[in-house]
């Protein structure tokens, strides 16, 4: 009897979670709705255009508020002082929105799956031309504070 009693609590115990649901994940938002104010770092890294290089982006009120160059490639794109080259995650957002409906070969947004801001945006119009794609990565996402850069660049 007393080697039966362990494996009978046993039996008991197991059995109580024989019926249990499982547990399911929350679904992700299907859309990001961007706050008053938000910083990330932003890493642009294809095609042949002026936003190329490591950035980090401050945003207030649907506009950048400050952009800071992280390497030479930012600072160069910088200094050409052209007027919203930096962009916000909402015109990265669009700008991904005008490829597909132009017809681009290839739109890619991914999302983080906690609030759905964009992680990862890459645009290809022509899948068989040279240096016309976007690639961005976002990084650092923080809602109401300045973005502190990675310690590395993602690749």
């Amino acid at each position: 009897m007393r080697r039966l009693l362990p494996y009978a609590t046993l039996a008991v115990l197991l059995g109580g979670c024989a019926n249990a649901e499982p547990a399911t994940p929350a679904a992700a938002p299907a859309t990001w709705t961007p706050p008053a104010k938000y910083a990330f770092t932003l890493s642009s890294e294809c095609g042949e255009r002026a936003l190329i290089g490591r950035f980090r982006v401050t945003v207030e009120d649907g506009k950048v508020a400050h952009a800071e160059g992280l390497d030479q490639a930012a600072k160069r794109a910088l200094m050409l002082r052209i007027a919203n080259l930096v962009p916000t995650l909402q015109q990265l957002e669009e700008e991904a929105a005008k490829a597909k409906s132009a017809g681009a070969d290839v739109v890619r947004v991914d999302r983080d799956p906690a609030d759905a801001h964009p992680v990862r945006i890459t645009i290809d119009p022509a899948a068989d031309a040279t240096d016309d794609e976007a690639c961005y990565t976002i990084q650092d996402y923080t809602i109401g504070l300045a973005a502190t850069p990675s310690t590395s660049p993602s690749r």
